[in-house]
């Protein structure tokens, strides 16, 4: 299973980085370099934007082909080039192409608030997954690639995401099948595994994330294995987004209660002082960063015995990912020993 920040996920990049630093690609980099101006002239449009990255990608494939510094290269050495070209372009779009619209805000927002009200009450047999299943170590590994997505830029990366997180289900499912002589059946059980990940994850901008990946990973890689688990982790979505009592085998006014205990929980807390004191003017941008400060720590001026069993559970699952976040973020600052934003700013010094 490929990690998005070892030193093997690299390499394409800081190579590709290199032969542009050499006089002989000075063709090749004039053409990114005019490709990346060509965006400052239309307004951001996330399906344009889209069609217009995978055609560059392709007309710069026979051209990496047919460049002398390519010369006699395989077709993995082309491929490698033309993962290192896709992370550097879409790390100069990033903040253009994702996340740009206010309705994917809304929708990314949308998401995740309804996320939260199913952590509290959600289970693994709401969603009919039978006990044989049920590994909370196999599923806080998955929880935790997940919630990795928003680490990166590249589309790439942001794909190894969730392919590590279904790789960590389907081994979970290979290893019950073959030790209790099960039968698996596909989607039927892996899909209701997924979802359940993703609600307990609640990974950050999870719409926009996916439309990132669809629209801007190269379309030649997005096939088979990769296809299959982009695939499931969009039904998960839509599965989240359209959720009712009948999804999750409950009575509707069970599921309303809990809903609306959830939806109660969520105003207590917001109306806490702790998040009356966010500033009123953020930009998109901070937007994030301003709703983990207020909405999801509202527990600062709390005193310890005024807090429901419900509260307590839900202070620990924010510690969880409070620790979790922060080990990562530690992992990768250890890791990345070369800044890349450093390397991409040197490239466009040349």
């Amino acid at each position: 299973m490929e990690n998005p920040t070892s030193a093997a996920s690299r390499p394409d990049f800081y190579d590709f980085l290199d032969r542009m630093r050499r006089p002989a690609a000075a063709d090749l980099f004039r053409s990114i370099k005019s490709f990346l101006v060509s965006f400052s002239f239309h307004e951001p449009n996330t399906e344009g934007d889209g069609s217009k990255v995978q055609g560059f990608l392709t007309e710069m494939e026979g051209a990496i082909r047919d460049h002398p510094l390519w010369a006699n290269a395989t077709n993995q050495e082309i491929d490698h080039a033309l993962e290192g070209l896709e992370k550097y372009i879409m790390t100069k779009l990033f903040n253009r192409t994702f996340g740009a619209s206010s309705e994917d805000a809304i929708i990314d927002m949308e998401i995740s608030e309804k996320i939260s009200l199913l952590q509290q009450f959600v289970k693994p047999h709401h969603l009919d997954i039978p006990k044989v299943l049920h590994n909370e170590a196999s599923w806080l590994l998955a929880v935790k690639e997940l919630q990795k997505i928003n680490s990166f830029k590249a589309p790439r990366e942001k794909l190894l995401c969730i392919m590590s997180c279904c790789q960590v289900i389907n081994n979970l499912l290979l290893n019950i099948s073959m030790s209790n002589d099960r039968t698996l059946s596909g989607a039927d059980e892996f899909l209701p595994i997924l979802i359940y990940i993703t609600i307990k994850a609640n990974p950050p901008q999870l719409h926009s994330n996916l439309k990132f990946v669809q629209l801007f990973r190269r379309e030649t890689k997005l096939v088979s294995e990769v296809e299959y688990y982009l695939t499931n982790l969009i039904s998960a979505k839509m599965f989240i987004i359209d959720v009712n009592a009948r999804s999750l085998s409950m009575e509707e006014s069970e599921f309303q209660k809990h809903m609306e205990s959830a939806r109660l929980a969520t105003k207590i807390y917001v109306a806490s002082p702790s998040s009356s004191q966010v500033l009123p003017t953020y930009t998109r941008a901070h937007k994030e960063e301003t709703d983990l400060t207020g909405a999801r720590f509202p527990f600062m001026d709390s005193e310890t015995e005024t807090l429901s069993p419900g509260e307590v559970k839900q202070l620990h699952d924010l510690y969880r990912q409070v620790v979790t976040r922060y080990t990562l973020l530690s992992k990768a600052l250890r890791k990345l020993s070369i800044d890349e934003d450093q390397l991409l700013s040197s490239v466009d010094d040349l």
